[in-house]
């Protein structure tokens, strides 16, 4: 065990807290995660700071548990494995420390948030290409690490994006930099040489980015990233399109997303998107709901600083067409929702309350990776399963992301409930933990796993999982880089 005086004299005292208070708040979350206390929460501001944490940890065998964002948490994924756990809250660290207009990349270190980054880049000319209505707490680095889908498939190339390089110091202690970052020199000798910190790969044949995302602190703390960004469009122009059949819903989005048409591009059922709007509007949600279509496409065209009108115009044309052999319609407006209203909303982080909390208390999320074929059949059986729970299927959420250029889809299911009636608490967990097993067994691809299924999930690849924690044997030996998340 580390002594408090020994972390007070890497942070400062002020740095350490361990007030009962604090450490009740850091012990559990909103998942159905088992609360345990941590020994005390240490604030880092700078990569030193971390680097010896990590070591003085390592010395003392004690478990520390990364944490960037601010509450409220969700997965599970920020609550101690094991008692005695440090947690290590990057979120004091702010700092943007470089972006680059002309390549189209911004670095900066783990505590900044969506709208902290979202200002900063727009300085410039840039724009993130963000995740649906993250909360106002959420650091990006943290989501980038998380692999949370974002909004534009047409800039997104790889699963990993838009993640870039990163600076991580594993569990042995070592510092490494993934990705072009890797390269000779330090970063500010690499800007002087021309050098860019936006290529993922790397360094060499390898891509140890893959070994940080994903793994849930358990390898290493990351003191840095690097972001790809996308330009500021001259023009923007939003569409919502409704029908109560998917197939045609995502025929049109196919095809949209093929023929680079479109930025923004999502669907939503009418219980998320009245969900959004009650979270953003005055307005209970229900009736919002009743107003609206089974399923509605949001997407955007846009220009940029070259002919801005023509290449709007050309695009709609296509657009238009591609509706017309669907027998679907553009909309601007969807009841009383602007499309240029709900365009502006998504492109800054959720309002307070939080959407997905603002209505019942609590939201359960159940995500996962498919084809667009296979979707028909995996909302069927969610809603099966719901219904044999006990959980009304009209009030699951249902947002569908196309990602990677359109090839797959991310799938989220959210299940709104109060958290403060035990029964309701009890039906949504037993619900997830069956949905999960059913809908896995008919395909769905688990590529994140959190909370109580997630041995489930590892345990159907044994070899992946066997090769996993060779990996960690070698970047955190002594295992005390969030220990007992992901079966490792």
């Amino acid at each position: 065990m580390i002594e408090q005086k020994a972390l007070a004299a890497i942070v400062g005292q002020e740095n350490v807290l361990s007030d009962d208070l604090i450490l009740n708040e850091y012990a559990g979350d909103m998942s159905f995660t088992h609360p345990v206390r941590p020994a005390c929460v240490v604030k880092p501001r700078t990569t030193e700071h971390i680097h010896k944490i990590i070591t003085l940890a390592k010395e003392a065998r004690t478990p520390l548990v990364p944490v960037s964002s601010g509450a409220p948490h969700f997965r599970g994924d920020t609550v101690p494995g094991t008692g005695g756990a440090i947690i290590v809250d990057l979120s004091g660290m702010k700092t943007v420390i470089h972006i680059d207009r002309k390549n189209r990349v911004a670095m900066f270190e783990p505590g900044v948030t969506f709208e902290e980054l979202i200002s900063a880049v727009s300085d410039h000319n840039l724009r993130l290409n963000m995740p649906l209505l993250p909360r106002k707490t959420k650091s990006v680095v943290g989501s980038m690490l998380e692999r949370e889908p974002v909004m534009m498939p047409k800039y997104h190339w790889d699963i990993a994006d838009p993640l870039s390089c990163t600076e991580v110091i594993f569990g042995t202690g070592e510092m490494f930099r993934t990705g072009s970052a890797a390269g000779s020199g330090t970063i500010e000798e690499q800007w002087a040489a021309g050098g860019v910190q936006k290529e993922a790969a790397g360094p060499s044949a390898s891509s140890w980015y893959r070994m940080v995302q994903g793994a849930q602190g358990t390898m290493g703390i990351v003191t840095w990233a690097s972001a790809r960004c996308e330009l500021i469009p001259a023009l923007e122009e939003p569409f919502f399109i409704s029908s109560s059949s998917l197939e045609k819903i995502t025929e049109m989005v196919h095809w949209l997303i093929r023929l680079r048409l479109v930025n923004e591009c999502l669907i939503l059922n009418s219980t998320d998107l009245a969900a959004i709007c009650a979270a953003h509007h005055t307005g209970d949600d229900s009736q919002i709901r009743e107003e609206l279509p089974p399923w509605v496409l949001f997407f955007t065209v846009a220009a940029y600083d070259f002919l801005p009108e023509e290449r709007i115009s050309g695009q709609s044309k296509d657009m238009r067409e591609l509706c017309q052999r669907l027998s679907l319609e553009p909309l601007k407006m969807l009841g009383s929702l602007s499309a240029d209203t709900f365009l502006r909303l998504i492109q800054r982080p959720s309002g307070e309350p939080y959407w997905k909390i603002r209505h019942r208390g609590n939201c359960q999320d159940i995500f996962f990776l498919s084809v667009y074929d296979k979707l028909p059949g995996l909302i069927d059986i969610m809603q099966g399963e719901a219904a044999a729970a006990g959980y009304p299927s009209t009030d699951i959420g249902i947002y569908l992301q196309p990602i990677v250029q359109g090839v797959n889809c991310h799938v989220e299911f959210h299940l709104f409930f109060n958290h403060h009636d035990s029964k309701e608490v009890e039906r949504v967990r037993t619900l997830t933990v069956s949905a999960t097993k059913k809908l896995m067994s008919q395909g769905a691809f688990f590529s994140r796993p959190y909370g109580e299924c997630t041995e489930y999930i590892m345990n159907r690849d044994a070899a992946s999982l066997a090769s996993i924690k060779k990996v960690k044997a070698i970047l955190d030996p002594l295992n005390i880089m969030n220990p007992e998340k992901l079966g490792l």
